[in-house]
């Protein structure tokens, strides 16, 4: 008898915690990424993270909070970590001990309405399947008022979505759901709002919630 067939968002879930500890070689481009041909790269990197430790300070959530790598550009008084996955959650405690972590994922948080000014999400909601975008945003704005998104740009080609087979080190192979984005496409599809950054590896958009969430509606 065939086992029960796994859900693409548990693949990816698993796929992420089982890649904790190669994660942070595809910034750096070590590792296997280490002399791929990457025009443009370090320049775009430089530009987004400036442009992250550039946004205003206040209650930051960081969704899909990764091992930490970008997290450590944002500004308090308060920034907070989440993430489904231990092995991701285990070395981002191990970068950044002082941020307050917690297991979760974005289409469920355990946090009260309003808890946070701005909820911030590096390359996670390029991972969003259809059925469950307009979900994962309308829960970000409603524990924040703003929502910032960095993901995947062009890379040359156009905006598009595709199934991806990835390898790990050990050998094993991953389905994982991809787009890359135009921004202002991206941020017409979070409610309208304000381009930080558009470049071949990156794009970064910022949405503000434009109506306050009721509360105890249906």
């Amino acid at each position: 008898m065939q086992g029960r067939m796994a859900r693409p968002q548990d693949e990816m879930r698993a796929y992420y915690d089982q890649r904790a500890p190669e994660f942070d070689l595809w910034w750096e481009t070590t590792g296997p990424y280490e002399g791929r041909q990457r025009p443009g790269w370090d320049g775009g990197l430089g530009q987004l993270q400036h442009q992250v430790a550039s946004l205003p300070p206040g209650r930051v959530l960081d969704v899909g909070c990764g091992t930490g790598f970008v997290t450590r550009l944002l500004r308090g008084p308060l920034v907070v970590g989440v993430d489904p996955s231990p092995a991701m959650l285990a070395r981002a405690r191990a970068r950044l001990p002082t941020v307050p972590y917690a297991r979760a994922e974005g289409l469920a948080l355990p946090f009260q309405t309003g808890a946070f000014d701005r909820v911030f999400t590096s390359h996670v909601y390029g991972h969003v399947l259809p059925g469950e975008r307009e979900g994962f945003v309308v829960e970000a704005f409603r524990v924040a008022r703003e929502l910032v998104v960095v993901d995947a740009g062009p890379r040359g080609g156009t905006p598009r979505e595709e199934w991806q087979v990835r390898p790990l080190h050990d050998g094993s192979r991953h389905r994982v759901y991809k787009r890359f984005f135009d921004a202002a496409a991206l941020a017409a599809e979070l409610g309208g709002g304000r381009v930080l950054h558009e470049g071949r590896w990156f794009v970064a958009v910022v949405g503000v919630r434009q109506s306050p969430v009721e509360i105890g509606c249906a």
